[in-house]
């Protein structure tokens, strides 16, 4: 598993790609939350790839793990 950097924190940037390495699931996982809207896009990087904000990443996790153990 790749290790994913943070250098400002919480409110670091990722992709999508980096999100689901960093939560363990696969991208499809991740493309689903946003189109569910359980994740935003913060903005694009250069080669055009929606970012996502690691602190929107780890609540979305949070709330689908919760679920799951209902």
């Amino acid at each position: 598993m790749n290790a994913v950097l943070a250098p400002e924190g919480i409110d670091s940037q990722i992709t999508a790609t980096e999100a689901a390495t960093l939560c363990g699931v696969a991208l499809c996982t991740i493309t689903k939350w946003a189109r569910e809207g359980k994740l935003s896009p913060s903005g694009a990087d250069e080669r055009g790839r929606k970012l996502y904000r690691l602190i929107d990443v780890a609540k979305a996790e949070y709330s689908t793990r919760k679920k799951a153990r209902r």
